[in-house]
């Protein structure tokens, strides 16, 4: 199909409904992106997977310093929830695969994603099974599991919770189909409040 300068945008594009957003919430190899790929195979419409690692890996590698680097990655962080946001606010619906492991990053998300409809979905693995996966992968920082875990969940509220290690990503995609029949998502706003 192709589309030339002559047609006109789509009624209600974009200012129509704003897109919905499944924001899943993990420590890294808890699953999400397994998850991510399997709502995308099952859920209706056309979603988009958006991950933080994407936007880490486009950017231009150098040598940093940790007092250089912190600022980049603070942006890099920022930009993507803007991203997500632009995304959402065209009327796209997406999945969004991200870890929560400061306290102004999720702080960050309350503001931003502001008039969108955001179901915040945990993610949930036990430490020594992260361990296991993040060795068993062999391209993961060993460690990187450990220091998020007791940071990512902190804020404790969802609007639906899964559980990676005792259910398969088809199983925890279906339980977040089944949180996006319920209604409108809660989360965000008890956070908010």
């Amino acid at each position: 199909m192709s589309i030339s300068a002559t047609h006109e945008l789509l009624p209600g594009t974009p200012a129509g409904r704003p897109g919905r957003v499944i924001l899943l919430n993990g420590t890294s190899s808890s699953g999400k992106s397994s998850i991510a790929k399997e709502l995308l195979d099952t859920l209706d419409g056309a979603w988009f997977h958006l991950a933080i690692d994407q936007f880490h890996r486009i950017r231009g590698r150098r040598e940093w310093t940790e007092e250089e680097f912190l600022p980049v990655f603070q942006r890099t962080v920022l930009g993507f929830h803007r991203a997500v946001a632009g995304m959402a606010s065209a009327g796209n619906d997406v999945v969004v695969d991200h870890i929560m492991g400061e306290r102004w990053r999720l702080a960050d998300c309350l503001t931003v994603f502001d008039g969108l409809p955001v179901y915040f979905v945990g993610i949930n693995c036990s430490l020594p099974e992260l361990e296991r996966r993040e060795r068993e992968r062999g391209n993961r920082t060993i460690g990187r599991a450990a220091l998020q875990f007791p940071l990512v969940h902190q804020h404790g509220v969802y609007d639906v919770e899964v559980d990676s290690e005792r259910q398969t990503p088809a199983e925890c995609a279906a339980t977040i189909r089944d949180r996006l029949s319920a209604g409108p998502p809660t989360a965000f706003d008890e956070l908010r409040r």
